[in-house]
């Protein structure tokens, strides 16, 4: 009997993570993408302890991560020209590997992406570039997906992984705006500043109305993103023209303390984009189409949590899914309601606080006037240097989604 058939749309992150587990189980994952292949988009991102739990169930993909792990977080402040450290914890891969099992990797997003693709092709999972999924329909026992080009295809159930701006998602449950937050990022890669020589640290720098933050993703390289309040900018992640560039390199931002100035001033591919969320949603899935990773919860980059959480959404739904169908068997209608449903609910609450949290730490971190960020960072410094309230928050976040593997 063939393998039970799975679209999934969206090949950024979460989507070949996904298909390589599903064809891990005896599925038949198939991978289309509006993309006519890979991009440039995005610039790094911090795999967290928690999403690297995930990636290690799937065999050597860990080793094969490039990137670089920090060992120091350190929240600095300059005000009126005053820089002041504020916080300087350890987190190197020997702590955090006591505490969670992994490190921190900080990893350029375009390269990670790519091993993402690569590791889902070598298990035999197809991935066709250039596929807009425009509709969805929905039978007894199958969905039909019809994309942009003309072309359709069947499967027994689809998962929408197409992020922020997600197709599945206006298909599902209707279109709707995404909300701007009021605030906008720049950011790029950058040579590792003097400040930083033969140190690799996730730096949190606090202005008036702005922060940056900047962590390492190779030996001599820092990604960075500063985000400020702003007009609207589209979230396209198209890098700046070379006039547009220059003039964020040599604007006031290139005189800020700690390595902040050095990073702007040297900054490669530069983008700017607004940040943006959506409405929660009272549920993620119709019928035999699901929601997942930033489709069914899109979320500010504040907590760098995006893409570990879609990785604790892969998890518990690949073992909902062996838990009612451990055979990868044809999946009734009624099968699948109990799957969906039991995944929804149980990463829908904890999703949705971190949306919210990771909102909030936004607005915290770009106050204005000199009043007002004093304050701020006094709470930076009181918070980060109580070691039971940092220890508490770590662990809440990054202890999941398992102890010992149930998939």
């Amino acid at each position: 009997m063939a393998n039970i058939r799975v679209i999934i749309v969206g090949a950024g992150i979460a989507g070949p993570v996904l298909a390589v587990f599903l064809k891990m189980k005896g599925y038949d994952p198939v991978i289309y993408e509006r993309l006519p292949g890979p991009g440039e988009g995005g610039i790094a991102i911090m795999l967290q302890p928690n999403g690297m739990r995930v990636l290690s169930l799937i065999p050597e993909l860990l080793k094969h991560i490039p990137g670089h792990s920090p060992d120091r977080m350190i929240h600095c402040s300059c005000l009126d020209e005053v820089e002041d450290i504020l916080v300087d914890s350890d987190i190197s891969p020997a702590t955090t590997r006591e505490r969670y099992g992994f490190p921190y990797i900080g990893v350029r997003r375009p390269e990670f992406q790519q091993l993402l693709i690569d590791t889902a092709q070598k298990h035999g999972v197809e991935i066709k570039w250039g596929h807009q999924a425009i509709e969805f329909e929905q039978s007894e026992d199958a969905v039909e997906v019809r994309f942009a080009n003309g072309t359709k295809d069947t499967a027994s159930f689809v998962v929408g992984c197409d992020g922020l701006h997600s197709n599945t998602r206006i298909a599902l449950f209707g279109k709707e705006k995404a909300h701007f937050t009021g605030m906008v990022r720049v950011g790029g890669v950058s040579p590792t500043p003097p400040v930083l020589q033969g140190s690799f640290a996730v730096v949190n720098n606090y202005g008036d109305g702005r922060h940056m933050i900047a962590y390492p993703v190779a030996e001599d390289e820092y990604a960075w993103s500063i985000t400020t309040r702003g007009a609207e900018a589209k979230e396209n992640w198209r890098m700046q023209n070379a006039e547009q560039q220059n003039e964020i390199r040599k604007g006031p931002f290139s005189a800020w303390g700690f390595g902040a100035g050095d990073l702007v001033k040297t900054g490669q591919k530069i983008v700017r984009y607004g940040l943006c969320d959506r409405p929660e949603l009272e549920s993620w899935f119709k019928g035999r189409i699901v929601l997942l990773g930033d489709a069914a919860h899109p979320t500010t980059p504040h907590l760098g949590q995006g893409a570990n959480q879609a990785f604790e959404d892969i998890y518990h739904f690949m073992r909902l899914l062996g838990k009612h169908n451990p055979s990868a068997d044809q999946l009734s209608t009624e099968l699948l309601l109990r799957v969906f449903t039991d995944y929804q609910d149980l990463r829908l609450l904890r999703t949705s606080e971190l949306v919210r949290k990771a909102r909030r730490q936004g607005e915290i971190r770009v106050v204005e006037g000199i009043d007002a960020c004093r304050a701020r960072d006094e709470a930076v410094r009181t918070r980060f240097n109580d070691d039971v309230l940092a220890r508490r928050a770590s662990d809440e976040m990054l202890s999941g989604p398992f102890t010992e593997s149930e998939m």
